[in-house]
């Protein structure tokens, strides 16, 4: 009698993957390290090795049509809402450089004391509700403060900002099994670019001292941005900038909740909260699937993949490896991770926010922590969010003990 074993699957739109992708990588690592989804069109990559190699190699794997399996964000056009994040060079590295003018270091370690200032109102909030029981981490905190942080960069106006966060949050929502963008995705995209077009056109007359202003006046050699290239760049910030952030709050909740005896170090000295964040980023990464296209014959494994074809890299699965990390699915603050890390790419493509996400979750995880003696999550009425690749909450619910 044979024994029929089931090939490892792959699918990065069943809501059952969403809710623990996990032992799904683990078989792709040992079973599949080069996966083929023949009815979704996608060869994918889940070893850290791999993954790595992928992310370095932008000749072969282009980012041009995109770095989504949706086929609405698929495409030539891509670059329109992805900024530069789906071009390749010498077109990447041209509006990179412009940007890089404006989103400057700099710029970003001046915003901190404003983003302490706004995590310590919407904290404020938050805790007075949670007095009276339960209140959602991602509601009141974790889902307000990324996209407020933005808008302050931009310039967005205090008054439009619940508007502009709830068209970002639903850009980003997904049906159960349904492989594309639904309508009402579409739609907030169209009201976000109409709203940002509106507002560098007002910069173009009158700059200000914000970001939108600074992107429109930088400026190398006489080469300057586009009202079209800045629109993309905001457009990038909005997917890319808020929403991997309020997932690594949301993330870095839970595991916390699930790993009392990690947090216990936290509580005693809030210099341990950047380590909270790194193994956050690592153990249950935001980002866990990028997608590239094939640019010239790509050949692992034995295996040549002909041009036009689309290779998923799975840093969520990279960060799982054995291979590399020692115990690999505990959580472990404090574990040596380094250069290791995934999160953010790695490359010529290497996200040119790291700096501002670390920077926005440790003030955050700190002053969440000055004011709480610790928490629960209440794990039964927590909701996952459903994306073809993010991972985290759309509701955290959880009980506060303030100091």
């Amino acid at each position: 009698m044979t024994v029929q074993i089931d090939k490892p699957i792959l699918d990065p739109y069943d809501y059952d993957f969403h809710e623990d992708p996990y032992p799904y990588y683990k078989r792709l690592r040992d079973e599949a390290p080069l996966y083929r989804n023949e009815e979704l069109g996608f060869w994918a990559l889940s070893r850290h090795q791999d993954v790595v190699q992928g992310f370095r190699n932008s000749t072969a794997l282009s980012n041009a049509f995109g770095v989504s399996l949706d086929p609405a964000s698929r495409g030539p056009h891509a670059s329109k809402t992805m900024s530069f994040l789906a071009m390749d060079d010498p077109d990447h590295l041209r509006l990179r450089t412009l940007v890089s003018k404006g989103f400057t270091p700099r710029r970003i370690r001046e915003l901190e004391p404003r983003v302490t200032e706004l995590t310590v109102g919407h904290l404020e909030t938050m805790l007075e509700r949670a007095d009276s029981g339960t209140v959602d981490y991602v509601a009141e905190f974790a889902g307000k403060l990324p996209m407020d942080v933005i808008s302050e960069l931009m310039g967005v106006p205090q008054p439009d900002r619940d508007q502009v966060r709830a068209w970002a949050d639903a850009v980003m929502h997904r049906d159960d099994g349904v492989t594309d963008v639904p309508p009402a995705a579409i739609e907030a995209s169209l009201n976000l670019i109409v709203y940002y077009q509106e507002m560098v056109a007002q910069r173009r007359k009158k700059p200000t001292e914000d970001l939108t202003s600074a992107l429109l006046g930088a400026e190398i050699d006489g080469d300057k941005l586009t009202d079209d290239e800045v629109l993309g760049f905001m457009f990038l910030m909005v997917i890319a900038g808020n929403e991997t952030t309020t997932k690594l709050l949301a993330n870095a909740a839970f595991w916390g909740h699930r790993n009392p005896d990690q947090l216990t170090p936290v509580y005693a000295d809030l210099e341990r909260v950047p380590l909270w964040v790194e193994e956050t980023l690592r153990y249950d990464t935001s980002s866990q699937i990028l997608a590239r296209t094939v640019a010239v014959e790509f050949t692992i494994y034995d295996t040549t993949i002909p041009d036009g074809e689309i290779v998923l890299l799975l840093p969520g699965s990279a960060h799982r490896d054995e291979r590399v990390f020692e115990n690999p699915d505990d959580f472990v603050i404090g574990r040596e991770i380094g250069s290791k890390l995934l999160s953010f790419g790695s490359g010529a493509h290497f996200c040119l926010g790291a700096h501002l996400a670390r920077m926005e979750a440790r003030v955050a995880l700190t002053e969440l922590f000055r004011r709480i003696r610790g928490y629960e999550v209440d794990e039964a009425n927590a909701v996952r969010v459903h994306s073809s690749n993010v991972r985290g909450f759309a509701h955290l619910p959880i009980t506060v003990e303030t100091r």
